[in-house]
């Protein structure tokens, strides 16, 4: 009887383990999909308010808002799409990601307050839904440092601060090529934004001709 009680113990102990293991292996690639999905959205919506390009408008004036809010809303999104992404600036990151937040949600809103359906309205909802999937799945390096130092120390008490998870990641972060490789991302999509601008002012056009917001 002790025996089989064992032997279950022992097969669920290892379960665990397997699907620490299995998730520990899915979280960063899932964090680098979401993450990238809400900087490339971040960008692309910064080239479209501050160039203003038609869809803007059309948007704008439809939701009833000013002109001028597509260049604060064009700024902000920069903003946010470099912190989101660049190494360390942890604080940062949290109003970064509350301000992605408020913009989608808001959209939502806007949306449904003009009595929009959801084709309007589903895509910034999904947007939305990936800016708080990648808030959540953020490693520790990535978070404010009263958080990963509450960890660590429930990690244990013997730990050696030299090679703790956050002296190691901070060490990462001062290297060039911790700063090379988000930086040279944020200019490629950047350089897309720009390239397949024309491309996407005529797409969006025929959405808003579409949702009857410009008349042909």
């Amino acid at each position: 009887m002790t025996r089989t009680h064992q032997h279950s113990a022992d097969e669920e102990s290892a379960a665990v383990t397997r699907s620490g293991r299995t998730w520990s292996r899915i979280r960063p690639i899932a964090f680098w999909v979401t993450t990238f999905v809400v900087v490339f959205e971040l960008i692309a919506g910064s080239v479209w308010n501050l160039l203003t390009i038609e869809w803007v408008e059309v948007q704008l004036h439809h939701l009833g808002y000013p002109h001028f809010f597509a260049y604060v809303l064009g700024a902000w999104q920069a903003g946010a799409a470099v912190a989101i992404i660049v190494p360390r600036l942890p604080l940062l990151k949290e109003w970064a990601y509350v301000g992605a937040f408020f913009l989608w949600s808001g959209a939502v809103v806007s949306h449904l307050s003009v009595g929009d359906g959801l084709q309007s309205w589903g895509v910034p909802l999904m947007f939305g839904a990936f800016a708080i999937a990648s808030w959540v799945l953020r490693p520790a390096d990535r978070r404010l440092p009263e958080t990963r130092l509450r960890r660590n120390r429930s990690a244990g008490a013997g730990q050696d601060e030299a090679g703790s998870p956050e002296i190691r990641s901070r060490a990462w972060e001062i290297r060039p090529r911790a700063w090379v490789v988000p930086i040279g991302l944020l200019v490629v999509l950047y350089a897309v934004s720009f390239l397949t601008l024309p491309v996407m002012e005529d797409v969006m056009r025929e959405q808003a001709v579409k949702l009857g917001w410009i008349n042909e």
